[in-house]
């Protein structure tokens, strides 16, 4: 006898248990528990932190202070490398986004909050997705300049 599942849903077997569970065609999130309103297409949420190093080319060339941003890409990503030393020398990364980062989050540390996917510029989103919590990313371009991310939850 076929179940008729909401729609967005499919019934699949695990390999491991053989047990059925049902898959959630827009997330690929499961669960063992019958479905029983139509999948959401609502992403996953992930929460990152970041500190961003405009240049001349940003889309937007001026901080939140209002300080017009005239350095090049190559200054910024120089400046970013030696954020990212410093990081990986022990400093604390909230403490430097607020001190250096041009992007209003900086006043918390670069907490960006909770986000899903469709909300930040594809390489960001892609690069915070791609994340393990706690983990660090390398240099992120994006036309708001370029980026280190920390993924928080």
């Amino acid at each position: 006898m076929a179940e008729n599942l909401p729609d967005g849903w499919e019934k699949r077997v695990s390999r491991s248990s053989g047990r059925d569970y049902y898959l959630n065609l827009h997330t690929k999130e499961s669960q063992w528990d019958i479905p029983i309103e139509p999948a959401s297409n609502k992403m996953s949420q992930v929460q990152c932190s970041h500190l961003l190093v405009k240049h001349n080319k940003s889309r937007r060339p001026a901080n939140y202070k209002g300080e017009n941003i005239t350095r090049s890409k190559e200054e910024a990503l120089d400046l970013l490398k030696g954020y990212r030393r410093q990081i990986d020398e022990g400093a604390n990364f909230s403490e430097l986004a607020t001190q250096f980062s041009d992007c209003s989050s900086g006043k918390r540390g670069g907490d960006l909050g909770l986000f899903g996917r469709g909300q930040m510029q594809k390489p960001f989103e892609d690069a915070s997705f791609a994340l393990e919590v706690g983990q660090l990313s390398d240099i992120v371009d994006t036309d708001s300049g370029v980026h280190i991310i920390l993924r928080t939850a």
